[in-house]
């Protein structure tokens, strides 16, 4: 048996990486990346890569963070992770105005096919995610982590399936860090490999 030291010691050193994973690995962080990194294959040129990745990560990742952060600190949610399923409610749908309102520009604009795929698969899993979380608080992490890695490797090559432990490290931040049962994870993971799915088909 452990001494109480190195018990205490192994636990903050568990609890620091949960949070660090959780905070690194958050839904707002990945969406603002993966736009970048489908556009960057969809066009030839780094204007062109920014312009749109930019367009999708404003709408879908920046706009809508920036709300949830302000909720936070005026105390109109319980943090930037709306932890409180019952708090999820307006957060979801300025995410989901904010989305419906990027896809339309992209669409408008004529942007490469493969970021209108993309949008059209963020907004249809934040549908479906959001009408589950009403009644029971899903995994958004492990939703988005799981679909991203399911885009990157039918986007830019099998290698990105290399990726996917991390899906279960992010889950396991989720429940160490008391936020998520084992089964709210597995249910967002088994989300975001549908939504991957969806965006396979698409393409």
């Amino acid at each position: 048996m452990k001494p109480v030291g190195v018990r205490s010691r192994t636990a903050t050193i568990t609890t620091t990486c949960a949070h660090l994973l959780t905070e690194v690995f958050a839904p707002w962080v990945l969406v603002l990346l993966l736009p970048l990194m489908v556009a960057r294959r969809a066009t030839d040129s780094l204007t062109a890569t920014l312009l749109w990745g930019l367009l999708v990560a404003l709408t879908s990742s920046l706009l809508p963070m920036g709300v949830i952060v302000w909720g936070a600190r005026t105390g109109r949610w319980d943090g930037h992770h709306v932890r409180d399923r019952a708090g999820r409610l307006i957060p979801f749908l300025v995410l989901l105005g904010s989305s419906g309102l990027g896809l339309g520009l992209l669409i408008v604009l004529r942007s490469p096919w493969l970021l209108i795929a993309l949008d059209i698969t963020m907004v249809l899993t934040l549908l479906v995610t959001g009408m589950i979380t009403i009644r029971w608080k899903i995994s958004m992490h492990t939703a988005v982590a799981a679909g991203a890695v399911v885009i990157l490797a039918v986007t830019l090559g099998p290698g990105w399936w290399a990726s996917a432990p991390l899906v279960a490290a992010i889950g396991w931040s989720r429940v160490a860090v008391n936020d998520h049962t084992t089964a709210q994870v597995t249910a967002g993971t088994i989300a975001g490999l549908l939504a991957g799915g969806g965006y396979a088909l698409l393409v």
